[in-house]
């Protein structure tokens, strides 16, 4: 069980992307006509064998709209977990009594996404592919566009007003796996999800991603000519990137 995709909400779809790929020598893999059901467009970027999405509301009244005006801003909007037992997954959301508000399943891909309400912070998304390795959202062929020096996704930070009651409910979610219950980090299997008080009065939501990166000095000072850098967060999107 590990992060697989990570997710980014903008009014405005490609300028942010534009911002991400020259800064961070991305390339977009797939646009995909499905977003259209919850009224968005998208982007699929692969970092490494992980990815980076973008969606932006191309609606009114959209779920993503809403997110943005409550937030004032751009910023973090979703985490998709890979699970190697669906079933398994939906019995522990049924037994913490969290609403699943959409779901697919597909001989290649299965997903829930779960009530934001309910688990607080962003949208949680348990996912399961066959092959393991494949990635039905990234379109058919998004190993033809990694690129750059970011080999993957180390982790995330959620804020909240009651970090503690959010790491427990996303903890019980996903089978109370390894963690640390003094500083809310919840270890999967590569990767790691830590919560931690809303420090910037924008209310609760993913504030940080740490990425895993094989030249950070170097893309530091691209972010620093472009004055995106301060102290070592890179600040984009109304996101915080850390580099490891």
């Amino acid at each position: 069980m590990d992060i697989r995709q990570i997710v980014m909400v903008s009014q405005l779809r490609d300028p942010l992307v534009n911002d991400l790929c020259e800064l961070f020598e991305f390339e977009v893999a797939f646009n995909d006509p499905g977003v259209s059901h919850f009224g968005l467009e998208n982007a699929v970027i692969p970092i490494g064998k992980d990815f980076l999405e973008v969606v932006s509301p191309v609606q009114e009244d959209t779920t993503a709209g809403r997110f943005i005006d409550k937030r004032n801003g751009d910023g973090g909007y979703m985490i998709i977990v890979q699970v190697d037992d669906l079933q398994e997954s939906k019995s522990l959301v049924s037994q913490k009594g969290i609403d699943i508000v959409w779901e697919t399943d597909l001989p290649e891909a299965k997903a829930i996404h779960l009530h934001p309400k309910q688990t607080g912070g962003a949208i949680l998304s348990l996912d399961w592919m066959n092959p393991k390795d494949s990635w039905k959202w990234a379109g058919p062929n998004w190993t033809d566009h990694i690129s750059g020096p970011i080999s993957g996704v180390e982790g995330v930070e959620i804020q909240s007003n009651n970090p503690q009651e959010m790491f427990e409910t996303w903890s019980q979610i996903l089978g109370n796996p390894r963690m640390n219950k003094e500083d809310w980090v919840i270890y999967l299997d590569n990767t790691r999800i830590k919560f931690i008080p809303d420090l910037d009065g924008r209310g609760p939501g993913v504030s940080s991603f740490i990425l895993r990166c094989n030249e950070i000095e170097r893309i530091q000072k691209k972010a620093e000519a472009l004055e995106l850098l301060h102290d070592d967060a890179i600040l984009l999107g109304g996101m915080k990137f850390y580099l490891k």
